[in-house]
C-alpha cells in the first residue's frame, strides 16, 4: 500500500497525463535528498493535512536544521564500537561549524528541488556545482 501511496504523489507532482520532464525529476531528486537526510519518507504517518516532506523540511529552515537530520548521520564512527554524537563531542568549533553549513547548504538544495512550482526549481547543473562547493568546503579541496 505504501508504494502505491507514493506512485500516487510522484504521479501528481509530474501531473496527471503530462510527460515525463527534466523538472519532475529535480523535483524527484529533492525529495530523495530529504529523504535521505531527514530519514523520513514522503508517505509517513504525519504527513497528513497538508503537511508534507517538504513543507516539513522548509519549516526547519536553516535555524533548526540539526532538529530535522536522521540521527544516524549526526554520529560518527571511529571504531565500530565508538560512535559518537557529533552534537556532543568536544572537536572544534571550526569542524561542527563546517558540518551544521554542509547540513544547511544540502537540505537548502532538497527544500529547492523539491519546490511546488517547478520554475522554481534549482537546474541539476546547478545542483552538482552546489554539491561540489559543499564538498569542498566539507573536505577542504
Amino acid at each position: 500500500m505504501k508504494y502505491a501511496q507514493e506512485m500516487i504523489i510522484v504521479h501528481e507532482k509530474y501531473g496527471a497525463g503530462a510527460e515525463v520532464s527534466t523538472n519532475g525529476d529535480v523535483y524527484s531528486y529533492g525529495i530523495l535528498v530529504l529523504e535521505m537526510f531527514t530519514g523520513k519518507r514522503p508517505t509517513d504517518d504525519m504527513f497528513s493535512d497538508g503537511l508534507n516532506l517538504h513543507f516539513f523540511t522548509k519549516a526547519a529552515f536553516p535555524e533548526r536544521v540539526l532538529q530535522i537530520i536522521d540521527p544516524v548521520l549526526l554520529k560518527e564512527t571511529h571504531d565500530e564500537d565508538d560512535g559518537r554524537d557529533i552534537r556532543r563531542t568536544r572537536r572544534s568549533d571550526d569542524r561542527l561549524r563546517k558540518i551544521h553549513e554542509c547540513l544547511v547548504s544540502t537540505v537548502e538544495i532538497g527544500v529547492v528541488c523539491s519546490s511546488e512550482v517547478p520554475s522554481d526549481r534549482m537546474s541539476m547543473r546547478d545542483v552538482a556545482a552546489a554539491l561540489q562547493a559543499i564538498r569542498k568546503k566539507l573536505i577542504g579541496s
